[in-house]
């Protein structure tokens, strides 16, 4: 049974945040990340004032997680900072450059902002992803400290993780220009979402079955007796949301991909989380 105490409750409110802020700041990365499909500066401009209302308010989430992590837990921060340098910097380079971007190529005609915003909507899900990977795979923790090298970060499994989120956010980009436009945008987002949805189920399968294969705690969390009944209802609920999704996409339904498709990303995020629970840094820090 998870205890209800203050740093379950803040552990809870961190994790929130982060799951807010990606399905929040998701959807317009992955509209910078399907942007060099969309070649038509017209095209171009109805994405952009798509998600104009909304984009510039959805990293706040990504800063109440962040510093929550360091009110509630510093040592856990202190920990995962050094560790995640390189990819938590490029993160940030790409979000400065997508937001830059976002507000100077209505000024000019240059097409040097569209290439920035698409740059740095890759840069940031890439590194989000990386970073993802790097915690779940577990870090070096020497005593109170990052006991590992600069690069343990980059690894076949990070990268994994890397490219499966570049592609969940598209996805979710895809089906957000369905839920908004209309025409042949609308049309080409749909050819997108199907495209994108098998590719996003093919990364799901292949982080799940990499993921029991990094510690033995994932295994017996996922497969040991009797956890396996608490745990088998979740890729069971992941079947059944991806036959709805199909189904929509089929109807060209205009709302019902969106939401399925974060049904997606909440599952996976459940996921995660049944496989550190109690840790933050698993193998090292719990809560």
């Amino acid at each position: 049974m998870i205890p209800i105490d203050l740093p379950t409750i803040w552990a809870f409110i961190i994790a929130f945040a982060v799951f807010v802020y990606v399905v929040m700041d998701g959807f317009d990365l992955g509209l910078g990340i399907l942007f060099p499909l969309f070649p038509k500066k017209e095209d171009r401009d109805v994405i952009m004032n798509s998600v104009a209302p909304v984009w510039d308010g959805n990293e706040t989430w990504l800063v109440l997680g962040g510093g929550g992590m360091m009110a509630a837990f510093p040592l856990a921060y202190a920990v995962l900072m050094p560790a995640l340098y390189t990819p938590m910097i490029a993160m940030l380079l790409g979000l400065v450059f997508r937001g830059v971007a976002f507000e100077f190529r209505w000024r000019t005609q240059s097409k040097r902002w569209d290439i920035a915003f698409a740059g740095g909507s890759l840069l940031a899900t890439l590194a989000q992803g990386i970073a993802l990977g790097a915690i779940l795979q577990g870090i070096h923790v020497d005593g109170r400290h990052y006991g590992g090298g600069w690069w343990d970060w980059l690894t076949p499994f990070s990268i994994l993780t890397g490219v499966s989120l570049v592609i969940g956010y598209a996805l979710l980009g895809a089906t957000w220009l369905v839920m908004k436009t209309e025409g042949e945008l609308r049309d080409k987002a749909y050819g997108l979402s199907w495209a994108l949805l098998f590719a996003m189920l093919g990364a799901i399968g292949a982080v799940s079955i990499a993921t029991p294969f990094l510690h033995v705690q994932y295994t017996q969390r996922w497969f040991a007796w009797p956890n396996i009944i608490l745990t088998a209802p979740v890729p069971v609920a992941v079947a059944a949301v991806t036959v709805l999704l199909l189904r929509a996409l089929a109807n060209k339904d205009d709302y019902q991909p969106f939401f399925l498709t974060l049904a997606l990303f909440g599952l996976s995020y459940a996921g995660l989380g049944i496989s550190m629970y109690p840790f933050i840094v698993p193998q090292s820090i719990t809560i």
